[in-house]
């Protein structure tokens, strides 16, 4: 793969927001529900954006690792478009795209477990497994749980987001971020 940089400006770019996002959703749960219909229609966007050009970075390579980026990042970049646009419909896009969204974003990042362990050490290749195992589950949960999605949402959502904004902080520090 190319080398640019020891340091993973996109995941930097996509983990602080993130944090600030999970943060902002505890401190104001109430507002954060009608308000992250648009507001998380951005991060998911921008890591719809970063899935995209993953796989365009490692598309020579086969396997089912760079398709399910391309997936996820289309996903993710559909998601988000449609959580910016249509805001006032949000809150039933929020009940199904949202929760595909999480188990797309889950899933690419699975496949890249192996990468992470050989980049950036057991350690980080444990905490991604952990947090998007996590992350799919909770996904499968809202899927099938309008009810869960719409109660329970900003509170598993915002630990979600600060725990995935770290661990983009922690991929973008850390040797894994010459390989991005």
């Amino acid at each position: 793969m190319r080398r640019r940089s020891s340091f993973g400006w996109l995941e930097l770019i996509i983990g602080i927001p993130l944090i600030v996002l999970g943060i902002w959703t505890f401190a104001d749960p109430q507002t954060a529900l009608s308000g992250m219909v648009f507001v998380f229609g951005i991060p998911a966007v921008i890591t719809g954006v970063s899935d995209i050009i993953l796989y365009v970075q490692v598309e020579r390579y086969t396997g089912f690792g760079p398709m399910i980026s391309l997936i996820s990042g289309i996903l993710s970049v559909m998601s988000g478009i449609m959580l910016m646009v249509y805001p006032g419909a949000g809150v039933m896009v929020l009940t199904l795209l949202f929760p595909i969204w999480f188990i797309a974003h889950c899933i690419s990042r699975l496949t890249h477990l192996p990468h992470i362990r050989l980049a950036a050490g057991r350690g980080m290749y444990i905490f991604s497994l952990v947090m998007n195992v996590m992350g799919l589950i909770l996904g499968i949960m809202m899927l099938f749980s309008t009810w869960f999605t719409l109660s329970v949402i900003r509170w598993f959502v915002g630990a979600y987001l600060i725990f995935l904004g770290v661990d983009s902080i922690i991929t973008a520090i850390s040797p894994m971020g010459k390989w991005r």
